[in-house]
C-alpha cells in the first residue's frame, strides 16, 4: 500500500495554491479595465536572494528593526507571490485625486502615483490574500519584501510600488505574533 504524507506534497500544494491565488490577483477589477499589475511567483532560492537583500539594505540604511524580523520570516516560506505595479494614469478627466488637475499634468511628474494604480494594486492583493485564505495557505503582506523587490528591480524598471506575500503551509502560521 502506498502512502503519500502531507509533508511530501507540501511544497507542491503550496505552489499549485500559489497559481490560483495569482489568478485571483490578475483578474481582480481593474480601473477602465487597465492592467498596470506584474504578478510573480519565487521559491525558496529566490526568498533565500530577497533575504539576504533586506539584511543588506538594514544595514546601509536607517530602516526600522522590523525589516530584520521579516528577512528571517520569509525564510520559513515555501512560496512568495511578488506582486507590484506600474505608475500610468487612467486619463480619467476631471479627477484631481493624485493631487494634479489634470493626467496629464500628472504625466509631468511621472514617480507620483496615479490612485487608481494604487487603488488597483490593492484590490488585487486583497484578492490575492483572500484566495490563500480559502486554500487554506498562511501568508501575509508585506512591504517590506516589496522594498527589497524594488531595488532589485525583479519586476522590472517600471514596477514603481510593490508587496511581497510568503506563503506556508505548517501548524502556525509563521507570519503572525512574532516577536
Amino acid at each position: 500500500m502506498k502512502i503519500i504524507y502531507e509533508e511530501e506534497i507540501r511544497n507542491e500544494t503550496v505552489m499549485n495554491a500559489a497559481k490560483e491565488i495569482m489568478t485571483a490577483a490578475r483578474t481582480a477589477p481593474k480601473g477602465r479595465g487597465f492592467d498596470n499589475l506584474v504578478i510573480a511567483l519565487i521559491g525558496k532560492e529566490e526568498i533565500k536572494e530577497i533575504s539576504d537583500k533586506i539584511k543588506q539594505m538594514s544595514k546601509e540604511k536607517n530602516i526600522p528593526a522590523f525589516f530584520l524580523r521579516d528577512a528571517e520570516n520569509i525564510l520559513k516560506a515555501e512560496a512568495m507571490i511578488l506582486i507590484g505595479t506600474k505608475i500610468k494614469p487612467l486619463y480619467l478627466n476631471p479627477c484631481g485625486m493624485c493631487g494634479f488637475i489634470t493626467c496629464e499634468e500628472k504625466d509631468k511628474n511621472p514617480d507620483i502615483p496615479c490612485v487608481f494604480n494604487t487603488g488597483d494594486l490593492g484590490i488585487a492583493i486583497g484578492s490575492a490574500v483572500s484566495k490563500a485564505m480559502d486554500l487554506r495557505i498562511d501568508n501575509r503582506i508585506m512591504y517590506t519584501v516589496g522594498q527589497a523587490v524594488l531595488e532589485m528591480k525583479l519586476l522590472g524598471e517600471e514596477v514603481k510600488i510593490a508587496y511581497g506575500i510568503p506563503l506556508s503551509v505548517s501548524s502556525k502560521n509563521p507570519f503572525f505574533d512574532r516577536k
